[in-house]
């Protein structure tokens, strides 16, 4: 069966639709570019095209190009800020200096302002052209000024050298590799990377072992070996001798701060309010997730203070055959319950086992360096708010600032010895496997390739730039550099699949800078996570939003994966062509679907990234065409009619 759409009527009406009430299609970016080491090479436009053809689901708007001797940008455009004007790749005055950039600078009018007072021109409205005679002006140190998400490549004509950035938490993404004494390729995605002559694909055995680990991969590290992703926080600088990258901002906690809880709770709650508002910006309809938790809730109910009439969205799932724990999965009433309280214009995407078959094959394609969580929902609700509203607003990040995972913090919260606060929380976040797990499970060809590698250190070199003395803080730190990130990307690929830009308020450069400095008792007291920030919205929802139970948004796989998507799910899994990529033992993957079945373990995550990686294979490294694995899904639905 597959899913559908329901719009709920705040005024008690119930009515089914699937036409637009809006139709403009107008927001984001996607870049592509080169960069020659030696000057004396060019960059062919033709090249360039071919990159950003692969990323016109990111811009459908428009396409732009820019070659100047040993560089060159492609762009494809999807238009939020001054529409009419704000094409890419732009420059200054003089042409010295070029930029592509993915991304919005809620603070772009404050930063003209000041940029107009000291002399610069400006052509245009965007916040793009606001980059460009800031970075005239400050330089590198321009990037500490931006309060947005972003992803941008620049190039420096008069230093000759490039300058690739990403914003503070890496909510736009940024992939690069590097042909040694060659040239450097970077993209918005991976496969406009693999678009360019010379750059083979291939499986990275250390981003696999992390993966099946942490469900994740750490650092710059990604599944593509030789294809890095730029961190969150880092700008990478490309001259003629090489490239050089380094931090301009980290995660640091304040200890030490009280201003007591009255000061907290009103602090938050007015920085919080501005943040929304600030990212209400554009020239495009904008709407928001809705749960009918309190993050979402909380930006639905400031929004919906602006916006007239504004639109919210949820997905729930069918439950008629799903375990009493997985039925909570399903918060649609609450959700509904929420969107009446605020008076939204409100939609709720319904998805059934089956719908997991039928768009696999496209939520790997666009997701390339697939992470955390089981993801196809959201590819689904993004299709859904499409056809609505062009921006959506995210609650990602309220819990891993507000010690939203109080079931990890327990066994930690009480070392203060950072080595054993690392081996302690390297436990809790084994997803998966740990590394004699994961020895079993790969193959002896797969073992050899990893020698001793063990992702302890991974994770270790993550908590290596962590400076906190308190334990909540070095968790909290841990979770936003790494599981945040993981939900980052997911969301990006998954809402641009779909052309859909997706914002999120709770990351707000003002917000969070006051959110550091708030003492670790104040999130998590006496079991009770999210203490101050629940404080905080108390003006804004109701009582029994801010006490609901904590739910992530999954789907019920540990029951659909033991009955409706079973065959489908072996018949990736277990074929003989699986077998003979020689990552897997193949009893040791049919061990974990057994286990699942009978109840013994629930490893619908780690199946899901068992499905995802073989599918990832199909796509990426054997070349089958969408239409074949599409065919396959189909098949496979048909059979259980």
């Amino acid at each position: 069966m597959q899913g559908g759409v329901r719009e709920v009527d705040t005024k008690g009406e119930e009515r089914l639709t699937w036409q637009p009430e809006n139709p403009i299609k107008e927001v984001m970016c996607g870049i592509c570019g080169i960069y020659n080491f030696d000057h004396e090479a060019r960059v062919e436009e033709k090249l360039l095209r071919r990159m950003a053809d692969l990323l016109v689901h990111r811009g459908p708007d428009e396409e732009g190009y820019f070659t100047a001797g040993p560089v060159g940008f492609g762009h494809r455009r999807l238009s939020i800020i001054d529409i009419s004007t704000g094409q890419q790749p732009m420059s200054n005055e003089d042409g010295s200096v070029w930029i592509s950039y993915n991304g919005e600078i809620y603070n772009y009018v404050d930063l003209r302002a000041e940029l107009e007072a000291a002399g610069h021109v400006f052509r245009t409205r965007s916040d793009t052209e606001v980059i460009v005679h800031l970075y005239e002006e400050r330089g590198i140190e321009a990037l500490e000024a931006l309060n947005g998400i972003f992803a941008f490549a620049l190039w420096d004509g008069r230093e000759r050298r490039l300058i690739l950035a990403r914003d503070r938490f890496g909510v736009k993404p940024l992939y690069y590799t590097v042909q040694p004494g060659a040239r450097l390729i970077f993209a918005s995605e991976v496969k406009a990377i693999l678009a360019v002559p010379g750059v083979r694909c291939a499986v990275d055995p250390f981003g696999l072992a992390e993966h099946f680990t942490f469900q994740n991969t750490f650092g710059d590290r990604t599944l593509f070996k030789d294809i890095r992703i730029l961190p969150a926080g880092h700008v990478l600088i490309a001259r003629a001798r090489g490239v050089e990258q380094h931090q301009y901002w980290d995660i640091t906690y304040r200890e030490g701060e009280n201003l007591g809880e009255a000061a907290y709770e009103e602090g938050l709650r007015e920085r919080f309010e501005k943040a929304v508002q600030r990212q209400l910006v554009g020239e495009v309809p904008v709407g928001s997730y809705l749960s009918g938790g309190m993050d979402s809730g909380s930006i639905t109910a400031v929004a919906a203070r602006h916006i007239r009439p504004f639109h919210t969205f949820t997905c729930g799932f069918d439950t008629s055959q799903v375990s009493e724990e997985e039925k909570l999965f399903d918060e649609r009433v609450e959700a509904e319950l929420l969107a009446r309280i605020l008076d939204t214009r409100h939609f709720e995407q319904h998805l059934f086992s089956g719908d997991m078959a039928r768009v696999l094959p496209r939520v790997v394609r666009h997701l390339e360096d697939f992470r955390v969580g089981i993801s196809y929902p959201i590819y689904y609700i993004s299709e859904l708010i499409s056809r609505y509203v062009t921006v959506v607003l995210s609650g990602v990040g309220g819990d891993e600032f507000f010690a939203g995972y109080p079931w990890r913090y327990d066994p930690i919260l009480g070392l203060r010895d950072r080595e054993e606060f690392a081996k302690a929380y390297y436990r809790l976040w084994v997803r998966f496997l740990d590394d004699e797990e994961k020895k079993r499970l790969f193959t002896d060809r797969l073992n050899s390739e990893l020698g001793g590698f063990s992702t302890f250190e991974s994770f270790r070199a993550v908590l290596d730039g962590d400076r906190s003395t308190e334990p909540l803080n070095r968790a909290m730190y841990f979770d936003a550099k790494t599981f945040l990130n993981g939900l980052f990307i997911v969301e990006d690929k998954l809402s641009m699949a779909h052309s859909i830009e997706t914002r999120v308020p709770f990351l707000d450069n003002d917000f969070i800078d006051f959110t550091l400095g708030i003492p670790p008792a104040y999130k998590l007291r006496h079991g009770e996570s999210k203490y101050i920030l629940k404080r905080a919205m108390r003006k804004l929802l109701p009582d029994e939003t801010l006490t609901r139970r904590k739910q992530g948004f999954t789907p019920p796989d540990k029951s659909w994966y033991q009955s409706e998507t079973l065959s489908y799910i072996r018949g990736l899994l277990l074929s003989e062509r699986a077998g003979d990529r020689d990552f897997f033992r193949p009893e040791g993957v049919e061990a974990i679907i057994e286990a699942h079945c009978s109840g013994q373990e629930n490893h619908r995550f780690l199946i899901w990234s068992l499905i995802c990686f073989e599918m990832w294979n199909r796509i990426f490294i054997e070349g089958d065409s969408m239409e074949e694995l599409e065919e396959e899904g189909r098949r496979y639905l048909r059979d259980q009619v």
